[in-house]
């Protein structure tokens, strides 16, 4: 070997793939503004609910937002416009892309039992975070629904005169406040496994921040 040869500094390897994007900026915007929106609607729905009660138990005033029924709505009704105008965009662009398609279907009942089974177990892989597995895709086509509907129920609920079609395709208003409930359950159950998956797999939440 000449000594050329043996003293030649490597070169960076710039052939070397750079990290994949898992999460391109506008979901990472979109996702975190939703984050935000969705507590402050599930706090001061909580103070709302308070207000007038389904069923035998109120929220503790901790953890409602808005101390009374008036400043409770204000920040229902401005948490309620960053959602719907957020989440058109981000459903807008979830289509338009592609990323819907690609992420979240299809759906397989025997692949979400797989998946299932094997994250009870513990033994769900997390190496290749681009890839949803069964489970996740069926959360998160469930939380985009349960948004929808959560949405609607409210806007049958704030404007039952105006929105009166609306308000009867949910059996009337007290129904529909029922159906506004079991949407915000759902969501809040949804972000219960969400938060505590992104603990457990921190490179998930790392991703959702740098995108890589």
């Amino acid at each position: 070997m000449s000594s050329e040869a043996a003293t030649t500094p490597m070169a960076p390897d710039s052939a070397a793939p750079s990290a994949a994007v898992i999460h391109p900026a506008w979901v990472r915007v979109t996702h975190w503004i939703n984050a935000l929106a969705v507590l402050m609607m599930i706090g001061s729905g909580w103070q709302v609910y308070d207000a007038s009660p389904l069923f035998d138990f109120t929220f503790p005033p901790q953890i409602a937002l808005g101390n009374w029924l008036a400043g409770a709505l204000l920040w229902h009704f401005a948490a309620m416009w960053l959602l719907v105008v957020n989440g058109l965009v981000y459903l807008s662009l979830g289509i338009a892309t592609g990323r819907f398609r690609k992420k979240l279907f299809p759906i397989r009942p025997r692949e979400v039992m797989r998946d299932l089974s094997a994250a009870l177990r513990g033994k769900l892989s997390h190496e290749d975070l681009s890839v949803y597995n069964a489970v996740q895709k069926l959360l998160y086509a469930g939380v985009l629904l349960a948004g929808i509907v959560i949405v609607l129920s409210g806007l049958s609920i704030w404007k039952p005169v105006q929105f009166w079609w609306l308000t009867d395709f949910f059996g009337g208003y007290n129904t529909a406040r029922y159906v506004h409930f079991a949407a915000m359950t759902s969501i809040v159950a949804f972000l219960s496994v969400h938060i505590v998956l992104a603990l457990i797999v921190p490179q998930s939440l790392r991703a959702m921040i740098f995108g890589r």
